[in-house]
Order: C-alpha cells, then structure tokens, then sequence
C-alpha cells in the first residue's frame, strides 16, 4: 500500500516544471528580497500592504507601507509604469498582500508576493526597521 503522500501520483516532469517555474513569476522570497536589497541594484518597489500602526511597530528595511485599501493610480503615479511591485503583509495566515497584487494587476502594474510576509522575514532572521 502507497503512503498517502503518493496515493495521488505526482505530476509529470514536463508539467511539474511549467507549473514550478510559473510560480516564480508570482512570487519571490524573503532571502531574495534580502539579498537584492543589500546586495544588488534594488529594481522593485518593496510594499507593506498592512495598516500604517502594523507598519509603524516594524516592517522590513526599505518597505513602503501602502495599505490595500490606498492602492490607486493616483498614489502610484510617482512611479513608471514598469516599476515592479513586491507586496508582503503579516504572513501567510493573512492575505492582504494577495489582495495588494489583485489591485496592482487590475492597475497593469507588474507585482509579485514576497512569500511568508513578515512572518517569513523574521523566520529568515532578518530584522526590522521601525
């Protein structure tokens, strides 16, 4: 008898890759986002997506706190219109940043998920900025 991880077979390789390779066109990581801040030209726009007193008691260095409900054209106006946005709120029990990209993306502004939010920047050990 099969374990119940394969009960349900995996995916075949050809498709496992385009789905696996998908995804990154959605999402990046708090050690990306980490290192391309410290160590490379920073060529995103790094957004906290929570509520500015969320935002206020510590977000990751560099972060722009832009709640959801304020995404607009108007507040995104300083910004080329090929700017890459990457969104992150409180982890992934919260799904505020999926919203944030929702609303970029019916902008036609590129966006992309730091995966684990601030959750996963401080699971990565890195700290905040207050």
């Amino acid at each position: 008898m099969s374990s119940v991880v394969q009960r349900v077979p995996a995916a075949a390789s050809q498709d496992a890759l385009a789905h696996f390779q998908a995804r990154l066109g959605f999402e990046t990581d708090c050690a990306d986002v980490h290192y391309a801040s410290n160590h490379e030209t920073k060529d995103f726009v790094l957004l906290d997506v929570r509520t500015p007193t969320l935002y206020a008691a510590g977000h990751v260095p560099g972060a722009v706190n832009l709640p959801t409900r304020m995404i607009s054209e108007q507040r995104l106006a300083e910004y080329p219109s090929d700017t890459l946005f990457v969104v992150y709120c409180a982890g992934p029990h919260c799904n505020g940043a999926n919203k944030a990209a929702v609303k970029l993306a019916q902008l036609g502004r590129p966006v992309k998920e730091m995966i684990g939010g601030l959750t996963g920047w401080i699971d990565e050990g890195f700290g905040l900025a207050r």
